[in-house]
């Protein structure tokens, strides 16, 4: 399509505008000429009106910048013709010539470049809310990509402020959120102070007025998971594996872990010489106690470590499936009655949590009163086999 350029000094200020918005907002420089150029093509198109005040449509307004002399030419597209109807998407054959167009003949499009200096007041300010629109989608774009693939993965910020509900957290570019669920609350160790630096893990991204808000979490199990993964080498080798966790978070999580080499002590690993591994966790986590557990392949076994530091004397497991076809796990513990209290846990924690971690419903007796329920169901039999005898006779 022939073209009659302007015949302007390059404006080489575009180009350092260019690199440092594109430094500024961390997104690519073709991104920014891309949303100046569509920033311009806004304001001409408020620019065109009638003496009523009423947009004239026009059709085709295109805006490009040389990237190498930042050259700006804004132009129309203009079907020639013999009589010109539609000043706004028309133009006649002579006037083509007049503007160097030579050997055009009615049906051909042009390109009709509009003098840049003619931008007005109005229209620069479309340009520049269509521009800073732009850059904001752009760099939107740009961090709900990052962020979406880093989706269970753990980051480093630092605490801006807070309010009633949230903290906001500040992750580098993008503007974090941490939502009530989210926060540990029942920890007094945990403090959400301005200008402390914190893990957390990203649970999301979401749109927060019209730009993306990464969501953060400090409660979920698999923060847990993420910073034995850190801290531990021989998990992060695949080595050792985690198996389950269970979490209250705040103040208690129970960590099962297997290992693949028989060389390797999975829980010695996760531990840490003189503890120095699961302690540096405990710090991240504001000193929420970790109990680290051998996962085991037999349930009775793997419940029997789930609930340390009890000491369990016998575990009867039953699996069956209900009238809904889901399967129930339950599972009958018997401690020594000294043990009762620790196997049980303040309020429940660790039984509730050993059940969590092991899928299992567990219900916990004492060895007194296993043996009083054994005693009387012997003597109950003993009745029965009476009973059935004195009809016999």
């Amino acid at each position: 399509m022939p073209r009659k350029k302007n015949e302007e000094e390059p404006k080489d200020t575009i180009i350092g505008l260019v690199k440092l918005l594109a430094e500024e907002r961390d997104i690519d420089e073709e991104e920014v000429f891309q949303a100046i150029e569509s920033g311009l093509v806004a304001a001409y198109r408020r620019e065109f009106r009638d003496n009523d005040n009423k947009e004239v449509v026009i059709k085709n307004v295109n805006a490009e910048i040389d990237r190498e002399t930042g050259e700006i030419y804004v132009y129309k597209l203009a079907e020639v013709v013999d009589d010109v109807v539609d000043e706004a998407n028309e133009i006649s054959i002579e006037k083509a010539n007049e503007l160097g167009y030579e050997d055009v003949e009615a049906g051909d499009m042009i390109e009709v470049a509009i003098d840049v200096d003619d931008l007005g007041r109005l229209a620069a300010g479309a340009a520049k809310n269509a521009i800073n629109q732009k850059l904001r989608d752009a760099e939107s774009a740009k961090i709900e990509r990052e962020f979406s693939g880093k989706i269970g993965e753990i980051t480093s910020g630092t605490i801006v402020r807070k309010d009633a509900r949230n903290v906001y957290v500040n992750i580098g570019r993008a503007e974090a959120v941490v939502k009530h669920d989210g926060q540990i609350r029942n920890n007094r160790n945990e403090h959400y102070d301005q200008d402390r630096i914190m893990k957390f893990l990203v649970m999301g991204v979401e749109e927060a007025n019209g730009r993306p808000s990464v969501v953060l979490s400090r409660t979920d199990a698999k923060l847990v998971t993420k910073l034995f993964e850190l801290e531990v080498p021989e998990i992060k080798a695949g080595d050792v594996v985690i198996r389950s966790v269970a979490r209250e978070a705040g103040s208690r999580t129970k960590i099962a872990v297997y290992s693949k080499d028989p060389d390797i002590d999975a829980k010695g690993s996760c531990v840490g010489q003189r503890g120095q591994r699961v302690q540096q966790i405990m710090n991240e986590l504001a000193e929420e106690k970790i109990d680290i557990v051998d996962w085991k392949e037999d349930p009775a076994l793997f419940i029997s470590e789930a609930l340390q530091p009890a000491k369990v004397s016998r575990v009867d497991t039953e699996i069956t499936t209900n009238e809904n076809g889901e399967v129930e796990r339950y599972a009958k513990v018997i401690v020594p009655d000294q043990q009762f209290s620790l196997a049980i846990g303040k309020s429940g924690q660790n039984v509730r949590l050993a059940a969590r971690l092991t899928g299992f419903k567990i219900d916990i007796k004492k060895e007194s009163d296993e043996s009083v329920e054994a005693s009387k169901a012997l003597i109950d039999d003993f009745k029965v086999v009476d009973d059935e005898a004195g009809k016999e006779e």
